[in-house]
């Protein structure tokens, strides 16, 4: 429903000869009228029904009209409703061979494993040595060491780094001093 626009009030009463202010306020039929553009170009905007199930787009713009293959179309090979006995159901091309599946190790025993890993450890020690190893040597020993960190984090083993042990000594012996010095503790 179009209402008719109305001009916005002037002060009348006002001499000419007087400045009128730089901004001016909008009055609400200034402001409806600029809701309704808004809404009349929000409105507009987007993509039209259905076109996000339709096969048969626009979006292949600049290539050649030639007849594609509908993907929503199945296989029109028939399908034998009810099984004849004298119907033999047909072979398949590749028998399938039957995989054995592995049995799933525990964490234990998976960390074990790795850790008596004979190739890692002549790769360890090829390291040790200042030897270059090749990117398929760098990558099976960076594959395994993350393995058998995120095992021993799985299974709660933390690497005795003394260096560490030292340190926290070394802080708990300074905070006793600190302790044992202070006015406040002598009664």
């Amino acid at each position: 429903m179009k209402q008719p626009s109305k001009a916005p009030r002037t002060n009348s009463g006002a001499p000419k000869g007087t400045a009128t202010p730089k901004r001016h306020k909008k009055t609400r039929v200034e402001l409806d009228i600029e809701a309704r553009e808004r809404k009349r170009q929000k409105r507009h905007s987007g993509n039209r029904s259905g076109a996000r199930t339709n096969v048969e787009g626009g979006n292949k713009k600049g290539q050649t009209q030639t007849q594609e293959k509908d993907p929503r179309i199945g296989s029109k090979v028939p399908v034998p409703l009810v099984m004849d006995s004298k119907v033999k159901a047909k072979p398949a091309t590749k028998p399938v061979a039957k995989v054995e599946a592995k049995p799933r190790l525990t964490p234990e025993e998976e960390l074990t494993k790795l850790e008596n890993d004979e190739r890692l450890d002549a790769l360890l020690d090829r390291l040790d040595n200042d030897e270059v190893l090749s990117k398929e040597d760098q990558a099976y020993v960076d594959l395994t060491l993350d393995r058998i960190d995120a095992l021993m984090e799985q299974l709660g083993i933390e690497l005795g780094d003394e260096d560490d042990e030292e340190k926290e000594e070394k802080q708990e012996d300074i905070l006793k001093l600190l302790k044992s010095g202070n006015p406040k503790d002598a009664f």
